[in-house]
């Protein structure tokens, strides 16, 4: 009799189902394994094929190591509004970060990389972009390589330190603003944050705080200004808590690098290395152990390349010159200051004893032999290992192109104006605004008094430790219409 269909299907044993479970099971868990090894394994840096687009906000290596998780970072100006500076703008703009548009969801000076989640780190713009305007109602105007005037890096990082030793620092918390922030976000990516990226992220915070703890004993730093060598001191173990020496120096401007080369860089002049320079400031201050092993040096020399020869300072105002006025004042310049500050001066780059320069030697004693000694054995074993670190006895002659631009004056940023700087220590300000951007175009730097510094700055009191405002009197004896003169040349550096 033949068999019919129904009749010879047999179903399998209870052995063949638990096999056939069993090689699905696996079949899922490697097909989950290589999704999951692909996941965690992605490294992948926001680069720009346009070199300035790049140094804005293309990667340097600090992200990878160092980096917030982006969902995190994005939200967390919402959650803890209350340690945010009382400063105007929303968000990051009250630490001086700067938005330029739309097309952009970070900050100029920020990077992101993906590792596997998103990574939010710092790069050389942060420090080295800053906007200028003419009047407190014209749009600000970016402009790049100079000194980030309105950037606060300490109030930034201890932000991030005091959010992370927050209660509310917790899946429940931050999973809802994330959620709210963008509803569509996925499920896999809701549970990598609630069981894995935030607890680590706020344990990384906890610990990384303890490294900062000599930060509360010092002035705070401000905007526009920041400690260089402490977090050295910290990192190499050498424990800058055991005094208060403030290093506490303005950040500098970082055009025309090829007519430095060979001069003593840094504000006390402890490395004449361009390239050693530009490393150490792409480790990020020595702050993130680890950070040295992982910056990206081809992205670091793209940058240097850049800034070596085709990133200049914008002119002044051509339209606010007066030319006659400046050919008179380059007499001046050229016999009271071109000997340390022109490019063919017989001091320029070389550095200046304190003895003789007077200025406050707080961040010239916060760089000790010690630190010197540490600092030539990082990156050992590497291509790029630091040999030329020095401990000097003074202040370097740096050149004056696009001084305009750069104030507050001297290395701490303890005087507003060039003509400030003209008078005797005794008659300069002893407390004016800082981290404002409407320029003084009389005086030459940022409007340090009156309403509206007052309502966009940051006080500064030269009668805090590092923040002194003597030495550098040189010119103080010109009579005013030399100074009026003087003034007017420099504004064409």
């Amino acid at each position: 009799m033949r068999r019919t269909w129904v009749a010879s299907r047999r179903w399998p044993s209870w052995r063949q189902a638990l096999a056939y479970v069993g090689a699905a099971a696996i079949i899922v868990v490697t097909i989950a394994g290589i999704f999951a090894l692909s996941f965690f394994r992605r490294d992948v840096p926001r680069v720009y094929t346009d070199v300035e687009e790049h140094f804005k906000y293309g990667s340097i290596g600090s992200e990878a190591n160092a980096g917030i998780p982006y969902r995190i970072w994005k939200v967390l100006p919402a959650v803890f509004p209350e340690y945010l500076p009382d400063r105007p703008g929303t968000g990051y703009e009250r630490f001086g970060f700067i938005y330029e548009s739309a097309e952009h969801d970070l900050p100029i000076g920020t990077s992101y990389r993906e590792k596997p989640v998103g990574l939010v780190g710092l790069t050389c713009a942060a420090c080295h972009v800053g906007t200028i305007r003419e009047s407190p109602e014209a749009e600000p105007r970016i402009v790049l390589g100079k000194p980030a005037q309105a950037f606060d890096l300490q109030a930034y990082i201890q932000f991030l330190f005091r959010v992370g030793g927050d209660d509310r620092f917790n899946a429940d918390v931050l999973m809802t603003a994330i959620r709210d922030d963008d509803p569509g976000i996925s499920r896999t990516e809701q549970l990598i944050y609630r069981y894995l990226v935030i607890s680590r992220t706020r344990d990384a915070l906890i610990k990384q705080s303890e490294l900062f703890t000599w930060m509360d004993i010092r002035p705070p730093s401000g905007p526009g200004r920041v400690d260089t060598f402490n977090p050295f001191n910290e990192f190499f173990g050498l424990e800058p808590g055991r005094n208060d020496v403030v290093g506490t120096a303005s950040l500098p401007s970082i055009w025309n690098q090829s007519v430095r080369a060979e001069m003593n860089l840094h504000w006390d002049g402890n490395n004449n290395s361009v390239d050693e320079r530009n490393i150490n400031a792409a480790i990020g201050a020595g702050a993130i152990k680890g950070m040295q092993d992982i910056i990206d040096l081809p992205a670091i020399k793209r940058i240097a390349d850049w800034i070596w020869d085709d990133l200049h300072p914008v002119p002044f105002p051509e339209e606010r010159l007066d030319r006659k006025l400046a050919s008179q004042g380059e007499i001046v310049f050229q016999s009271s200051c071109a000997s340390c500050h022109a490019l063919d001066g017989k001091y320029i780059g070389q550095v200046t004893d304190i003895a003789d320069i007077g200025t406050d030697p707080e961040r010239l004693d916060s760089f000790t032999e010690e630190l010197v000694v540490f600092l030539n054995k990082t990156g050992e074993g590497k291509d790029w290992k630091y040999s030329h670190f020095k401990k000097t006895t003074g202040y370097a002659n740096m050149p004056l192109d696009g001084i305009w631009l750069r104030a507050p004056y001297l290395h701490n940023g303890s005087v507003p104006t060039l003509r400030d700087l003209l008078r005797s220590p005794g008659s300069r300000p002893t407390t004016f605004y800082f981290g404002v951007d409407l320029i003084d175009f009389e005086n030459v730097g940022f409007v340090g008094s009156g309403e509206y510094a007052e309502s966009n700055g940051v006080l500064f009191d030269t009668n805090l430790r590092g923040n002194g405002n003597s030495g550098h009197t040189y010119g103080v004896e010109l009579t005013e219409a030399e100074k009026d003169s003087l003034i007017e040349f420099l504004k064409t550096m």
